[in-house]
């Protein structure tokens, strides 16, 4: 369904033109702390965003989660968002990007008939031809699995439908920024930047006799 020119568009009073709204995907790390995915989720809910994917994952670095979120809206809006989503204490850093900026991938599962493709070259002809491979064979059904955008995934959809589709289910977006050297050098920022306080050693621990003695 096209979108209209209301939604397609936003007035920005601040610039006095038109923003236009696309598809974004905003990279969090975080530690990992039961109740972030919460309060990240009511700043969106609260401007009556919605959000389109979510992913949470483990980073490249030990103990660091990264979460992707997939979000449709105007640019001035994003960056508010991301702002807000850095106040969060378990944050350690967000980042938006648009899709030319970004590798990004989505898994799929189809679960269709086994008789069908038993019985109809054309079915499997199909199947091959969009990358799927099969991870469950049974007598009554077969489950296949692919990867990619969801153009190509939703495409899939259609071609297997009239062949008797049981099921279908797609995961959230996993993204890749493409100008990033990854994480250690931000976290490498933030060290140099704030340094640990030096461990300083208790005087009187080779003393114990003398402090405790009644």
């Amino acid at each position: 369904m096209k979108q209209s020119f209301a939604q397609a568009f936003m007035y920005s009073p601040n610039s006095g033109s038109a923003s236009i709204k696309e598809e974004y995907t905003i990279t969090v790390y975080t530690e990992n702390h039961i109740g972030l995915l919460t309060r990240i989720s009511i700043l969106f809910s609260r401007r009556k965003i919605n959000i389109e994917s979510l992913n949470t994952s483990p980073s490249e670095i030990p103990g660091i989660h990264r979460f992707n979120i997939v979000i449709h809206e105007t640019e001035e809006v994003v960056k508010k968002l991301v702002r807000q989503i850095e106040k969060q204490v378990e944050v350690l850093k967000a980042y938006y990007n648009t899709n030319d900026e970004i590798i990004w991938q989505e898994m799929a599962l189809y679960k269709v008939p086994t008789s069908e493709i038993a019985a109809k070259a054309k079915v499997e002809r199909l199947l091959r031809q969009y990358g799927a491979r099969a991870v469950v064979i049974r007598n009554d059904y077969t489950v296949f699995e692919t990867t990619g955008h969801r153009e190509e995934t939703d495409q899939l959809i259609e071609v297997l439908a009239p062949f008797g589709l049981i099921e279908f289910v797609r995961s959230a977006r996993v993204a890749i920024i493409k100008a990033s050297a990854g994480f250690h050098e931000k976290l490498r920022e933030f060290e140099q930047a704030e340094p640990g306080e030096e461990v300083i050693e208790n005087e009187y621990l080779d003393k114990q006799q003398e402090v405790f003695s009644m």
